[in-house]
């Protein structure tokens, strides 16, 4: 697996960074709502699962880098006149919820959070990478270059975490199907300025 590409089966259709420039805004609203919510996940697998300490002591420091990271984003707002507002549905996150492994065995779903994670920071650092480097607003191509490098961080923190509780083949082979789905699922959805997956 390639740390460059992260592994994704799909790139960003090209057309998004120009839509989403021409509503940046609605891109910043969207991205401090994305931030909250990595910091919320990290919380619930940390009370869901207290009895995995490497987990634990590894996605502390993460919660309070995400709520961070949504403090910049709320900074970034500030500085346009631009309300929070209410929090949008996520289809992205959504459809990818449907092909998790909830049901039965209790370390299928486990591994099926983390990965989950992994996943969604891992399509957030490209689209980071692609503003960081298509954007007019230099301010915010050096902001979006600084948090594409921390959530490359995060998308290996998650994979080594899967790699800690499980076997590795049965990681791997998840991790694939996985990437797989989220490529179909990226393929069914409309290119949209106003969200950031």
């Amino acid at each position: 697996m390639s740390l460059t590409t992260l592994g994704l089966e799909l790139p960003t259709d090209p057309r998004w960074v120009n839509i989403a420039e021409m509503q940046i805004g609605e891109i910043l609203i969207d991205h401090a709502y994305c931030e909250q919510k990595a910091a919320s996940s990290c919380i619930s697998l940390i009370v869901y699962y207290p009895d995995k300490t490497k987990m634990v002591e590894v996605l502390t420091p993460i919660v309070a880098e995400e709520w961070g990271h949504f403090q910049r984003v709320l900074k970034e707002l500030r500085k346009r006149n631009i309300p929070l507002g209410h929090q949008r549905k996520d289809e992205y996150v959504n459809r990818l919820r449907e092909v998790l492994y909830k049901k039965g065995d209790s370390n299928r779903a486990f591994l099926d959070k983390l990965l989950f994670c992994a996943l969604i920071e891992a399509r957030s650092c490209e689209r980071f990478k692609l503003l960081s480097k298509h954007i007019s607003d230099e301010s915010l191509r050096k902001f979006y270059h600084e948090l594409m490098v921390s959530e490359a961080g995060h998308y290996r923190t998650f994979i080594e975490l899967a790699e800690e509780y499980m076997p590795h083949e049965q990681v791997r082979q998840r991790w694939k199907e996985l990437l797989t789905a989220e490529a179909e699922i990226m393929m069914s959805l409309d290119a949209r300025g106003d969200r950031m997956h």
